[in-house]
């Protein structure tokens, strides 16, 4: 399937790993330019390179830049001006204890997992509307579904984007800009091995066993491949997904327990 979108420009934040790298490659691998947005150089320049070496003919941009700072946001719009596509995605906090948080700790939670992604759609969607053609893009976590007790920051934190979302999506798709939400489930990324790292204690099971007892539990009895997951992504931003808005999509395997 033509996707329709080569010689678009996107602009995606987390790019240097896991399913945010794997949107980037997709995306390229369709005709758009990229530029990748993250905060630390080595991998994202072995990221930028990658995608290079398997797309040569489009742009790709790498840039150092945090979400949940200004200057990371306007060195990011610097590089990428006028968006057609873009794609918020930012590091959840390891599990803990409610207990145990501070307001700093909240507020960190919320800035990278909820302010900073509304404050990249203001900034962009107005100009996506103008052009007719925009597609806005979040990784969530299914944790907004399924809530887990020591993720709580992510819970809450998430949940707010979500629920922001909801809301500017059905006033932006009469412009042909759609936002979503993408919900991953377990995936074999660097970040399931930190979250996987955190778990394990003295007198319990090992990473091993926590890795392999995870990866069962799962329907599919498999973690989910990244490559699936920019592959989806890909569709989502593509011309036949113009009346795909507002919507929390759960990629994670059949793991979800509920019919709706």
């Amino acid at each position: 399937m033509d996707l329709g979108i080569a010689g678009r420009r996107a602009l995606l934040f987390g790019a240097s790993r896991g399913m945010g790298r794997a949107c980037a490659m997709q995306l390229a691998r369709e005709g758009v330019d990229v530029t990748l947005v993250a905060r630390t150089e080595g991998p994202l320049a072995e990221a930028a390179a990658a995608i290079r070496a398997a797309c040569p003919e489009v742009q790709v941009t790498a840039v150092v830049g945090d979400l949940t700072r200004p200057e990371g946001r306007a060195a990011a719009l610097e590089a990428c001006p006028a968006p057609d596509i873009l794609l918020n995605n930012a590091d959840g906090p390891l599990p803990g204890d409610f207990r145990d948080w501070s307001r700093d700790d909240w507020m960190a939670a919320i800035d990278a997992m909820m302010l900073g992604p509304i404050e990249m759609m203001r900034l962009t969607v107005d100009g996506m509307m103008a052009r007719r053609f925009g597609r806005i893009l979040n990784i969530v976590s299914r944790s907004v579904k399924i809530p887990q007790h020591e993720l709580g920051l992510s819970n809450g934190a998430r949940s707010g984007l979500v629920g922001f979302t909801s809301g500017l999506a059905r006033q932006t798709v009469q412009h042909n800009v759609t936002i979503n939400n993408l919900l991953p489930g377990l995936f074999a990324t660097d970040a399931q091995r930190r979250h996987v790292a955190s778990l394990v204690s003295a007198d319990g099971p090992g990473f091993d066993a926590l890795w392999q007892s995870r990866e069962a539990a799962v329907p599919a009895r498999r973690f989910g491949d990244p490559a699936e997951f920019g592959a989806y992504a890909a569709f989502l931003c593509s011309v036949h997904a113009g009346y795909i808005t507002a919507q929390n999509l759960l990629i994670d395997g059949g793991s979800y327990p509920a019919t709706y």
